[in-house]
């Protein structure tokens, strides 16, 4: 309970220091603050509740908050659809803790039904990647490995995209914005972390990285969250060179926590060429029957 409540706090925190008055259309009468950002006071006139109210929510006392307070605070600290989402997360698990039978969730799968590998083999042409929502890799097609291959490259059990983009020095040569997508990887498991916070797992991974990895430290104690749903992936593949893909992200609906992405190129581009080389070297394993399977699926 006790961490719950400080996700809560920390969270609220770290959204109302980024707001100034002018961003929340209050006038700002100068003088020194204290703190950066909004005042909790501000948030609470802002939210339309008392400032005790709001002091109480900040510090993780969320039992038997309504939803139009919980809107009314979405509004005053701007959050966007994910962070608004991770609120109402962290206040339903919040409650929840009350009520331990509600922490009993279905277990998420980590292997893929031979239908699903299948499906994976006969896209031959674009890259793909299953994950779960610690970021393990899960299953690929041919394409895929082959594309991430450094990822797969001195990992144990199970690979895990934090632990490379952290702990692997590797990859910095692989990513070319390795800053924006170590963010991008640290607020990822910090959302679902807000989903999953009975997962141990998670729990571990994040121990593991924060206790390994300054950087990693410092990003997760900013509270940012981020959905993994589409964007660019900027690469330098250690056989074909640099390649800018697009990607999609899609849920496995049967089977629960899964992720798929899927890797394109534009056409015509060189980042389509590099893409066709690598299937071109990858044909012998991309004529096969099934999907490559990842360390634990084996």
């Amino acid at each position: 309970m006790d961490r719950e409540h400080d996700d809560i706090g920390g969270f609220l925190t770290s959204r109302r220091a980024r707001l100034s008055p002018a961003d929340a259309g209050l006038p700002d009468f100068g003088g020194r603050r204290r703190v950066p950002g909004l005042r909790r006071e501000e948030v609470a006139l802002l939210a339309g509740v008392s400032p005790e109210y709001y002091r109480k929510l900040e510090r993780g006392t969320a039992l038997g908050v309504s939803d139009s307070v919980l809107d009314g605070i979405i509004r005053a600290l701007q959050l966007d659809e994910t962070e608004s989402a991770h609120l109402l997360d962290l206040v339903r698990i919040a409650n929840a803790g009350t009520h331990p039978m509600k922490k009993r969730l279905a277990p998420r799968r980590d292997q893929l039904r031979p239908g699903v590998q299948q499906m994976l083999a006969a896209m031959t042409t674009v890259p793909v990647f299953v994950q779960n929502g610690r970021l393990d890799a899960v299953g690929t097609n041919p394409l895929g490995r082959a594309l991430f291959s450094e990822l797969f490259r001195g990992q144990g059990s199970p690979v895990n995209a934090a632990r490379f983009v952290f702990l692997d020095a590797r990859s910095q040569d692989f990513y070319r914005d390795w800053d924006g997508n170590a963010r991008q990887i640290v607020a990822v498991l910090r959302r679902e972390a807000g989903r999953s916070p009975y997962d141990r797992e998670l729990s571990d991974l994040v121990g593991e990285l924060s206790t390994r990895s300054d950087l990693f430290r410092r990003l997760w104690a900013s509270h940012d969250v981020r959905e993994h749903r589409t964007g660019t992936k900027n690469v330098h593949h250690p056989v074909v060179g640099d390649l800018s893909l697009s990607f999609e992200t899609m849920d496995l609906a049967s089977e629960r926590g899964l992720q798929m992405l899927v890797f394109t190129a534009e056409p015509g581009s060189p980042s389509a060429d590099g893409l066709q080389l690598l299937a071109n070297l990858n044909q012998p394993q991309a004529s096969g029957a099934t999907a490559q399977a990842t360390p634990q699926q084996r």
